[in-house]
């Protein structure tokens, strides 16, 4: 017999060895499961132990010539449904169509189905024919459609083969069987008990047996999981009666009973200790009972604990392993910032108090494990119940090792700092040094701690090197010309770098290189990497987080620094319009110097929820301050509100998909007028630019008061590179002002809402 054993995406090698160890042969895996040849006894061996297969499939036939419903309908006419229903059973049919041009709904299809089996069933029997029930018949049949091929099948397990039969009750989320199992069997915890269980018991060697914690384990699912794995237990034993081949035809209770004899035989004992914390007393009591109902109650204990709260000395003394399925905000009706909140907690508990534990944590929402704050050794995707999940892998050094590393670092440090510098790299040393000792001073006097310190100063070392709280450098080497040998170039940049360390003090780990290239489109504000590690930064006395590897930028133009301190001091009881707002570094300044009210506007989403944390970081929490995600000149278009201050700082060009082409030389004109024709009469607009070749066009001077004040919004470390941008007040002229002020109301596109809703 063929059957086929239906997984969950990215598990079909658990469940491939699931079939390999059942005794399956001719063994073939697809996108959706594992198909199989074997008789009765391996394919009823393959249910009892299965803990990641969702269902289990018997093929009945297979044909890939038809070309309508009409022909399924034929065809399935003259297949031996009585050989597997008689009028006496119910049925029911569920169907799977992929990529088949001529069935348009899944649904017509398996009815088709369902009248040819029974109208085959009603000539076999005088007559007479099987009612569908679609809660609890008696057989199930699956019809699969893959293009013109279509395969019909019985369902051999059960529609709840993944199904244990011990959940009692369960919390409002939940983990299912075979995903808590799938993560176990991805965990480092199964790797240990697998070391255990081989072990001889006359070892002398014989490894510990491994400690399992799942600090938020609602329902116990995965503390049960791993119970029955470490006592061997099949999930066939907890429902033996359960199973769909039991009311099949081919049915053989002897080599049935022969692997519930079997199985029940290799269960054993086991000293691992397993342990469920949660904050919630209800989910406490519903893991107990349902350990109790899969036999595991004196293998796990579950106690009410705030994982938030754990200390040194709640921790079980022996290292162990934490297996957990935290809430992600996606099911259950979580806050954005509390859920940011839990995970930060989550990560600092864990690399204060857990030193020398594996960890590893499900979440369907990858962003959230960037506030872990740890970096993992490797990560799974899965799927949750429809939801993409990651599965991230840790490895929690224990204070002996970090100090280890520790030292090993400095001694590298040592041996690298006492190497003499090439005759370039003490060049460029000089020239850096020289630097600190003017810009840096300046920078240091005027209390700037973020700054420009080199800016392709020496032609042959061609980079930007920007300096960050005294404690971080973003290095950006620009592009080589043709012309210049790539080994010349790739020696240039390290010794630059290695000049850029021994002159400033700080550490080559905290240096990041990034080669900037000319960007074309939104490639300039293109993910490079998905590290999120995000440092907190000062200006002008604001926090803003930066992130020096995952973009090209970091999150905070420098030498926009003038103009977001100029904007600071122009905001009292303004109506402040931040368009092209990146990281809303601006809008911080806007809101800190007494802005009415602001509003942020980007086409990144990913670059809105950053804004938003620097707006949250600096206490800006209110109902005033809105963020739109959307195009610009879509919102100017469409929006009708009036703004007293408003920021434009946009890109100098872009061809993102699903916008039209902007270059800000040639649509600067309509930019601007459209800026204007929301500004107050009295009101200001900063309008800045980083195109070098920038010309403002004169028809727009006979129209506003225009003041060029680039110059005084260069600060000193940039002075070198005077044309780094173009920075513009523009007012309406006087005898043109308006006075009439449109009400305020919200725009017709948001897709953001304020802080505080």
């Amino acid at each position: 017999m063929i059957f086929f054993a239906a997984a969950s995406a990215n598990q079909n090698d658990l469940v491939e060895r699931e079939v390999r160890e059942a005794g399956a042969s001719d063994i073939h895996t697809s996108s959706g499961g594992v198909e199989f040849s074997a008789d009765l006894e391996t394919a009823y061996r393959f249910c009892m132990w299965t803990r990641c297969a969702t269902r289990l499939l018997v093929l009945v036939h297979r044909y890939d010539k038809l070309e309508s419903t009409d022909d399924l309908f034929e065809y399935s006419m003259k297949l031996p449904w009585e050989n597997w229903l008689d009028p006496e059973k119910t049925f029911a049919i569920t169907e799977t169509v992929t990529d088949c041009r001529w069935i348009r709904n899944s649904h017509f299809a398996s009815l088709r189905l369902k009248d040819a089996i029974v109208e085959r069933i009603r000539n076999n029997f005088n007559g007479q024919r099987p009612d569908v029930d679609r809660d609890d018949p008696d057989i199930v049949f699956h019809l699969h459609v893959n293009r013109n091929l279509v395969s019909w099948y019985v369902d051999f397990g059960g529609r709840d083969l993944s199904h244990r039969g011990y959940r009692k009750a369960q919390t409002q989320a939940v983990l299912g069987e075979f995903m808590a199992a799938t993560l176990l069997y991805r965990s480092d915890w199964y790797r240990s008990l697998r070391d255990f269980l081989e072990s001889s018991d006359s070892d002398s060697e014989r490894p510990q047996a491994p400690t399992l914690l799942d600090p938020f384990c609602g329902s116990g699912t995965i503390c049960i999981e791993a119970a029955l794995m470490a006592t061997n237990t099949a999930p066939g034993l907890l429902k033996t009666e359960s199973f769909a081949f039991l009311r099949l035809p081919i049915h053989n209770d002897d080599i049935w009973q022969k692997i519930v004899d079997e199985a029940a035989a290799k269960r054993v004992e086991n000293s691992c200790k397993i342990v469920g914390w949660d904050i919630d007393k209800y989910a406490i009591e519903i893991s107990k009972k349902n350990a109790k109902a899969a036999g595991v109650q004196d293998l796990v204990s579950f106690e009410i604990r705030d994982f938030t709260k754990t200390e040194e000395a709640d921790v079980p003394s022996e290292k162990g392993f934490i297996v957990t399925d935290p809430p992600y905000g996606v099911r259950l009706d979580s806050g954005s910032a509390a859920i940011r909140r839990l995970y930060t907690s989550i990560g600092s508990i864990i690399y204060n108090v857990f030193c020398g534990w594996s960890v590893c944590i499900l979440c369907g929402n990858s962003e959230l494990l960037g506030f872990i704050d740890m970096k993992p050794n490797r990560t799974n995707a899965l799927m949750n119940g429809g939801i993409e999940c990651q599965a991230a892998h840790y490895y929690v050094f224990s204070k002996e090792e970090r100090e280890q590393m520790i030292e090993r670092a400095k001694a590298r440090r040592a041996e690298r700092l006492a190497t003499p510098l090439s005759s370039g790299a003490q060049m460029a040393a000089n020239r850096i040094k020289k630097n600190m000792a003017s810009i840096g001073k300046e920078m240091e006097k005027q209390g700037v701690t973020c700054y420009r310190l080199y800016d392709a100063d020496m032609p042959e070392y061609s980079a930007a090197i920007d300096i960050y709280e005294g404690k971080w450098i973003s290095l950006q080497e620009y592009a080589a010309p043709a012309s210049i040998n790539p080994d010349d170039a790739a020696r240039r940049l390290e010794e630059l770098i290695l000049a850029t360390e021994r002159t400033t003090g700080i550490d080559l780990d905290n240096i990041f290189v990034k080669k900037r290239e000319i960007q074309k489109g939104a490639s300039q504000y293109n993910r490079k990497s998905k590290s999120s590690n995000f440092f907190v930064v000062n200006e002008n006395g604001h926090k803003f987080l930066v992130n020096f590897s995952d973009y090209l930028d970091t999150g905070l133009f420098l030498d926009h620094r003038p103009v977001r301190k100029l904007i600071e001091t122009m905001s009292k009881d303004k109506r402040f319009l931040n368009l092209f707002c990146y990281t809303a570094s601006a809008t911080v300044h806007a809101a800190a110097g007494g802005a009415l009210s602001t509003v942020s506007v980007d086409a990144s989403s990913n670059y809105l929820d950053w804004a938003e944390k620097n707006m949250q970081i600096n206490g800006f929490n209110t109902m005033n301050h809105f963020f739109y995600r959307d195009d610009c000149l879509s919102f100017l278009r469409e929006n009708h509100d009036l703004f007293d201050l408003i920021f434009c700082d946009p890109p100098t060009f872009s061809n993102s998909k699903g916008r039209d082409t902007f270059d800000v030389q040639r649509d600067h004109g309509y930019l601007i007028r459209s800026c204007m024709r929301h500004l107050a009469g009295n009101g200001t607009l900063i309008f800045s630019t980083n195109f070098t070749r920038f010309k403002m066009f004169g028809e727009l001077y006979e129209d506003f008061e225009i003041e060029d004040i680039t110059e005084s919004t260069i600060g000193d470390d940039f002075a070198r590179n005077s044309k780094i941008h173009r920075c513009y007040l523009i007012r309406h002229k006087k005898e043109k002002a308006r006075v009439i002020e449109v009400p305020r109301k919200p725009a017709r596109r948001i897709v953001r809402k304020s802080l505080e809703s």
